[in-house]
């Protein structure tokens, strides 16, 4: 198996650059598994294939304004900082834009001063320990200050839209960088919908980091090295996961995070245990699934780690014939964009 194995070709125009107007009215391709068959329906449809004692397994992870627009104390020279991750009080893993001359001892300033980053250690690959000094308090200086960190491919600034539509409707945990994109087209009534029609719900919880969004560019994936996320299965969660299987329900998937989750608390016999902790799982063919059963993701970028998950799920052949028919006709593509329901 190769990186090359995995990339298609994508017109420019198909990358979202703005959600669906309403959450649940985007596009849903259908790809049965055991047959190749493609249905063309509406998000809100999904409801129609599940059943009771199916369990939908969400990411509740919120997204926070993790980027940060500033200037470099002393030269004046424009910086962009991500918090990626709370090491202690007010210190912190972050990534920084440009890198190469952002050393040890460095000061950042963002808000004119109201939140300043003295640089205390160099990590690789545009990292940087930093401490920070705030006034108000860090919730306070995010809120304010902070901007909602789009992808790369949406190609404009951060607009009012973004702070609603950007984040799930369930996102509770605070601590992603990224949306779990899959879960932006569930909207509350849908939610009550498969409630009312006896499909449980299990919500746990992946915070996404900007490594989500980097290709594989080694040719031999096995050459590539995931970042850690942290993830939490609370008992109460993996107690619902694992009674929908024990009655014949199916466990559906809400996102490539909540596959990653499952897959790394699973045993051997699919049986989901609670904890907490990071994974750095990695998931491509040939990956054998212990604990998911039906998937509902959005279309992935090439050469990506998440293009390798569904493929593993679905098919490597059968997948990248699905996102050809999808290209023909006029699919929405990435974090705003489409979804597909594999089943």
């Amino acid at each position: 198996m190769k990186t090359s194995d995995f990339d298609y070709e994508l017109p420019r125009e198909l990358i979202a650059q703005y959600p669906a107007e309403k959450r649940d009215e985007s596009r849903l391709l259908v790809l049965h598994r055991e047959t190749g068959a493609l249905e063309h329906r509406v998000f809100r449809d999904v409801s129609s294939y599940l059943s009771a004692r199916d369990v939908l397994v969400l990411n509740e992870s919120r997204v926070f304004p993790a980027r940060f627009l500033g200037s470099r104390r002393g030269t004046g020279g424009r910086v962009e900082m991500f918090l990626l991750r709370e090491l202690s009080p007010f210190r912190w893993e972050v990534l920084v834009k440009p890198s190469a001359r952002i050393r040890d001892d460095a000061v950042l300033e963002f808000g004119g001063g109201a939140v300043t980053a003295r640089v205390v250690r160099v990590l690789p690959a545009g990292k940087r320990e930093v401490e920070l000094a705030l006034s108000g308090g860090l919730d306070r200086a995010i809120e304010a200050y902070g901007q909602v960190p789009l992808p790369p491919y949406i190609e404009r600034e951060p607009e009012r839209l973004d702070h609603e539509r950007y984040q799930t409707v369930y996102a509770r945990v605070r601590g992603a960088v990224a949306a779990p994109t899959a879960g932006l087209h569930f909207t509350e009534s849908l939610l009550s919908e498969f409630k009312s029609r006896g499909v449980a719900s299990a919500r746990l919880v992946l915070h996404v980091g900007l490594g989500t969004f980097r290709p594989v560019t080694t040719e031999d994936p096995d050459e590539h090295e995931m970042e850690e996320e942290r993830y939490e299965v609370s008992p109460d969660a993996a107690g619902t996961i694992n009674a929908a299987r024990a009655s014949g329900g199916r466990v559906v998937a809400v996102g490539t995070t909540s596959v990653r989750v499952l897959e790394t608390v699973a045993d051997e016999d699919g049986r989901v245990h609670p904890g907490e902790g990071t994974t750095t799982l990695f998931i491509r063919p040939p990956h054998r699934f212990r604990s998911v059963d039906v998937l509902i993701t959005n279309f992935h970028l090439p050469r990506s780690t998440l293009l390798m998950l569904v493929s593993a799920f679905a098919g490597r052949t059968q997948v990248l014939s699905a996102y050809r028919e999808a290209v023909r006709e006029g699919y929405r593509f990435y974090s705003y964009g489409d979804a597909m329901l594999i089943l």
